[in-house]
């Protein structure tokens, strides 16, 4: 959805009207001095819902008259990856840009102004219901900075960021599963900045605690010393715990990081499929890149993943690549 098609005279309209539909009924202004342009998009998860918007200057207001004529009751978080925007909201007044992230309440009133020429912006509608902890609680957060650079807002973060990556090819069921992640994540951010983790419910606990245990793992794949001891220490649990932790995922703690290792072996012996005989790194120099200290550990289990070698992986996938290069032939010079 776009303004691209659309005549100057009606992007307000129709940006206004968006903005009802996608976040709440809102009284908003454009900048007279230059062209309005916006673009949107919009996922069903569930009980969640996110949208992404592009769009020029602009001033709203969200006031009590239209919060008594329509009012859907969620939090909206929103993160700003380009631009300046400011927003106000019970007694809280925040600028934000590319990198910060916010939370405001549809029921209540609000005034937001973007200066910025363009701004984009990622927003997870949250019914208050689905959040684990008290609104008079939450509501100390409204239109404060939240930080979304490490813990927890760093993966709540990227996982706004891709979701559309991630939605691509997903059922209902499956984006159902990526709206209780949002919330998971939604609610772990709150509760991390009013130091109330405690007061969250063990299934979310348990969620968070997974996510931090997969980001570590991912991090640290080409260390050796990645065993579930390690793995257990970092995070302050027993290996039983990790144990059981994993258990329920159907993979075992030592399966998952051999599987991990594997896709990255695999993805990079794809990537260097094309290279020029020498050029490309030694499959052994591969394997040891992502934590295999045995060349015949790491192809047997490439193996029994993928059902080919190593080397025979790389040549097909070569194979692929050139057939889909055209042979231009041997350059031609004049003379």
């Amino acid at each position: 959805m776009s303004t691209d098609a659309l005549a100057l005279r009606d992007r307000s309209e129709w940006y206004i009207d968006l903005i009802s539909r996608e976040v709440a009924p809102t009284r908003l202004v454009m900048a007279k001095e230059t062209g309005f342009h916006a673009r949107a998009g919009s996922l069903d998860l569930g009980a969640v819902r996110a949208v992404r918007f592009s769009y020029g200057a602009h001033r709203a207001w969200r006031t009590p008259a239209l919060i008594r004529r329509s009012d859907p009751g969620e939090y909206a978080l929103a993160l700003i990856s380009r631009g300046v925007k400011r927003l106000s909201q019970n007694r809280g007044d925040v600028e934000l840009r590319a990198g910060d992230a916010v939370l405001f309440d549809t029921s209540r009133p609000f005034e937001a102004e973007t200066a910025s020429r363009r701004v984009q912006a990622h927003i997870l509608r949250l019914p208050r219901a689905v959040i684990p902890l008290p609104p008079d609680k939450v509501d100390r957060l409204l239109a404060r900075r939240l930080d979304v650079h490490r813990g927890v807002g760093a993966f709540l973060a990227r996982f706004i960021t891709t979701l559309d990556s991630q939605a691509d090819h997903c059922g209902p069921a499956e984006l159902g599963r990526l709206g209780a992640v949002a919330v998971d994540l939604a609610s772990g951010l709150i509760a991390h900045h009013l130091d109330a983790h405690d007061e969250l419910p063990g299934r979310t606990r348990k969620h968070l605690l997974l996510r931090r245990i997969d980001t570590f793992i991912d991090g640290n794949l080409g260390d050796p010393g990645l065993t579930p001891g390690a793995i257990a220490a970092h995070h302050h649990l027993s290996v039983r715990h990790l144990y059981a932790l994993f258990q329920e995922r159907g993979e075992s703690v030592s399966a998952s990081v051999r599987r991990r290792r594997l896709e990255q072996c695999r993805a990079e012996l794809a990537r260097t499929a094309g290279a020029r005989p020498g050029e490309a790194r030694p499959v052994h120099v591969i394997a040891a890149r992502w934590g295999f200290t045995s060349a015949v550990t790491f192809s047997r289990a490439f193996r029994n993943a993928y059902g080919t070698s190593p080397t025979e992986y790389r040549q097909e996938a070569g194979d692929q690549v050139r057939h889909r290069t055209p042979d231009r032939g041997p350059d031609r010079t004049p003379g």
